[in-house]
């Protein structure tokens, strides 16, 4: 594997927006040298898929996860599926694990009779998928993959984004709307480019981007990091919680937060009550995380699973169906 400067890649993944000025800074190095270092990784396919980071918990959603156990047998089939799957308005975010879930699919559904009717409509038009377990999503909590650093005073730059959780519904305007479906579609666009389609000046494209961040409805830009390019082994961990306390809780809670290769956890309700996404370059390192967890916090560990994640086909944040409504 050809080496990478991986404070630029952790730089550049984490704010998918930021000016190789800004990174330049940062880094004390020239513009000229990062943006040769930055085509060879999206070369490489390191990064790619850009993505905004919405709250969906404002537009009234709920998140629903679905892990499908097989449904297909060759590529050829899962490319067809996964095709098919691609136009469900409904569904915002496909991945694949290599064992004992296949597919997993993410629906943001105003309500569950709506995920219910989505859910059965894909079991009618695609036979094969209807072997599943589904869980619904409370919060999600999204740290920094600060495992990529090799710079630790970096780390500062960015923190952790909470996603989901008990929010009041907000109101947005046409002009806002058309704005955040534009930047859904497109997260890296030009202020200029994103003026232009949405019919605004730069100016007042720029302060609706202003605004709704400081409301907390985008909490960042991020790109997706090809991890099996990268040599990077990501892991789920699934935890059956019991017996906790606020304080035991508030006690996991920061242990996740210090622990640089743990990048997501979303609380949920179904077969388990949480899911600990690890991203690590060694191996063993998911086994001694575990390890820290089961004997610091074993009166709360009831069991647990780990899975190996394979690779994302589809992420975002919000469900197109909002701005087809909108026609």
């Amino acid at each position: 594997m050809p080496k990478y400067d991986l404070n630029v890649l952790y730089l550049r993944a984490e704010n998918a927006r930021s000016k190789l000025k800004e990174i330049a800074q940062n880094l004390h190095k020239s513009s000229p040298r990062l943006k040769y270092n930055l085509a060879i990784m999206e070369k490489e396919g390191l990064l790619r898929d850009p993505y905004c980071v919405f709250d969906y918990s404002y537009f009234g959603l709920l998140l629903f996860r679905v892990y499908f156990k097989g449904g297909y047998i060759s590529e050829q089939d899962k490319n067809t599926i996964i095709t098919k799957l691609r136009e469900n308005p409904y569904i915002t975010t496909i991945y694949e694990f290599t064992s004992e879930f296949d597919l997993t699919i993410e629906f943001s559904t105003p309500n569950p009779s709506k995920f219910n009717k989505e859910l059965k409509k894909i079991a009618t038009e695609i036979p094969t998928l209807n072997n599943y377990k589904i869980s619904l999503n409370l919060v999600s909590h999204i740290y920094p993959r600060h495992y990529l650093l090799k710079n630790p005073l970096l780390q500062q730059l960015y923190v952790e984004r909470i996603v989901g959780g008990d929010r009041e519904r907000e109101q947005f305007s046409s002009e806002e709307l058309n704005v955040i479906k534009h930047l859904l579609l497109n997260p890296t666009e030009r202020l200029t480019s994103l003026a232009r389609k949405t019919d605004l000046n730069v100016k007042t494209a720029k302060s609706i981007v202003q605004k709704l961040t400081k409301r907390n409805i985008i909490k960042g830009f991020k790109y997706h990091i090809d991890t099996n390019a990268l040599g990077v082994y990501h892991f789920r961990l699934f935890l059956k919680i019991h017996n906790t306390t606020v304080e035991r809780e508030a006690q996991l809670m920061e242990f996740l937060t210090q622990t640089k290769e743990i990048v997501q956890m979303n609380k949920i309700v179904g077969d388990w009550d949480m899911e600990i996404d690890i991203q690590t370059f060694d191996k063993t390192k998911t086994r001694a995380i575990l390890l820290q967890l089961r004997e610091q916090f074993k009166e709360l560990i009831e069991r647990f699973n780990v899975i190996e994640f394979y690779s994302y086909y589809k992420r975002s944040f919000l469900p197109l169906f909002l701005f087809k409504e909108e026609k």
